[in-house]
């Protein structure tokens, strides 16, 4: 019986090499996952191994005393090179982007992920940055150090002038 997919990093490192790791019954079988495997996904089944995790004793640093964790048996399943289970795609592939300043020298790459534009004041303190993706690109203008002093000597005086109006 296939209880659930198996998703952590080690298990979508490798599905790279075709095999799909699943969280089974206790008591199921290397040929009884092999046949559920390859009628409920269309898949070919090449090879399964399984683990048995046993249950372990922990304790919680908020409460006194101990709890169990449940022991589970996993199943690493081996299905033919080219064919794949859908329930382990991830996302979109990571893309690589280059920032440079305003004069044109590269200061860092980023890897991004699903958004065209990344800002990055805290990493590179205030200065104006052109961040190219995929052949768009735009400027992003941070404020530079004197420009955050004076703006904020305006926000004061504008106040201080509202305070008298007031009285």
């Amino acid at each position: 019986m296939l209880k659930k997919p198996f998703l952590s990093e080690k298990s979508m490192n490798l599905i790279k090499s075709n095999f799909y790791t699943f969280v089974v019954g206790k008591n199921t079988t290397k040929q009884q996952v092999a046949k559920l495997v390859s009628s409920k996904f269309a898949v070919d089944v090449l090879e399964v191994r399984t683990i048995n995790l046993p249950a372990k004793t922990k304790t919680q640093r908020t409460r006194k005393g101990f709890f169990s964790t449940k022991g589970i048996k996993k199943a690493l399943v081996k299905i033919k090179k080219g064919q794949k289970i859908p329930l382990f795609e991830t996302a979109e592939a990571e893309k690589q982007v280059e920032v440079k300043t305003t004069e044109g020298e590269p200061v860092a790459t980023i890897k991004e992920k699903k958004s065209l534009l990344v800002e990055k004041r805290s990493l590179l303190r205030g200065t104006k940055v052109r961040i190219e993706a995929s052949g768009k690109s735009s400027t992003l203008s941070a404020q530079t150090e004197g420009n955050q002093e004076s703006s904020e000597a305006k926000v004061k005086s504008q106040k201080a002038k509202k305070e008298k109006g007031d009285k």
